[in-house]
């Protein structure tokens, strides 16, 4: 049944305000809705029922948590939730949905651009293009290659739908291990990841931050990678210890590493994986594609109509594994 006391929205926003806005403040049922940056959320909070993180990676909610007095839904205008997993809400009542399903196709994309980017070598074509020096080299052929993609939720699966498209042969990497996977085939335990790393030539991570992907990649996972193999991270930073991938590149544990998520981000100016050679960044862009942020609101809209009207809106958050469940 739809609520019977006016429901007050929230939207937690940065620079920009959602675009469209004006449909949701549109809708009959809400009683107001307060849009508020960071700084002042605690004074917007108060009273208020749904809450929109438009502010796609602020923690901001974790501190104002103490005036979140009526609060029963909180709607991520992203596919991660690690932001918001703070134990406040994690052990209240408060419904968590995410924006799962947006960005599956275009990371996808941009993982087998990425995998064709080292293997045809386009960054040093594109440099040596600049320096006007016509050297040619071969290539590699990526059909044959194996992938393993460490996340077998919706992103995962549509970056091993993508590369096996393109010929490659995919593994995955989750919680369990299991057998028989409609997109993966063989799907290795995450604690037992050292197992498959031997195997692939390209390790993508595509998994949400929680305590079992934190540091996954640490110097002993880089040690057990081929040295030809290469590393791509659109998942979280933290999954990828840092300074051990640095090391790793410099010393040619690894031939490559694209990332487009970093522990740290902004990556700083004086990091040397700005310059190391076989290291790819981009800044954290790999789901952005022409017309994401109008999904992004169509796909609240939808969730706020289910709320509004008593239904249970979509992608529900498993707030102990910090990821919605089933993925």
């Amino acid at each position: 049944m739809p609520s019977a006391e006016p429901i007050q929205l929230v939207v937690l926003h940065g620079a920009d305000l959602p675009p469209g806005s004006e449909r949701i403040d549109a809708d009959p049922r809400l009683a107001g809705v307060r849009y508020t940056t960071a700084e002042h959320l605690g004074d917007a909070l108060p009273g208020a029922h749904a809450l929109l993180v438009w502010d796609l990676f602020s923690e901001a909610l974790a501190a104002a948590w103490p005036k979140a007095d009526s609060l029963r839904w909180v709607h991520a205008a992203t596919a991660g939730v690690d932001n918001l997993m703070f134990p406040g809400l994690v052990g209240s009542d408060v419904l968590v949905t995410n924006s799962r399903g947006v960005f599956d196709q275009p990371i996808a994309e941009y993982v087998l651009g990425l995998v064709l980017s080292f293997a045809k070598d386009l960054p040093r074509s594109h440099d040596l293009q600049r320096a006007r020096e016509w050297r040619h080299r071969e290539t590699e052929r990526i059909g044959g290659r194996r992938a393993l993609v460490v996340g077998t939720g919706p992103i995962g699966r549509a970056i091993a739908r993508q590369l096996r498209a393109a010929g490659l042969v995919v593994e995955g990497g989750g919680r369990t291990d299991r057998a028989g996977d409609p997109d993966f085939g063989t799907v290795t335990a995450t604690d037992r990841l050292g197992e498959a790393l031997p195997r692939a030539d390209y390790v993508v991570l595509a998994a949400p931050l929680t305590d079992a992907t934190r540091g996954l990649i640490d110097a002993a996972a880089l040690a057990r990678m081929k040295p030809t193999a290469r590393l791509i991270n659109v998942g979280r930073g933290p999954t990828v210890v840092t300074a051990d991938l640095t090391d790793a590149l410099r010393d040619g544990v690894i031939a490559g590493a694209a990332l487009d998520v970093l522990e740290t981000e902004p990556l700083p100016a004086e990091s040397p994986l700005w310059e190391l050679p076989g290291a790819i960044i981009s800044p954290h862009m790999s789901g952005d594609v022409v017309g994401w942020r109008d999904e992004l609101v169509e796909l609240f809209l939808a969730n706020l109509d289910a709320f509004l009207s008593g239904r249970t809106p979509a992608n529900v958050v498993d707030k102990e594994r910090g990821y919605v469940s089933g993925s």
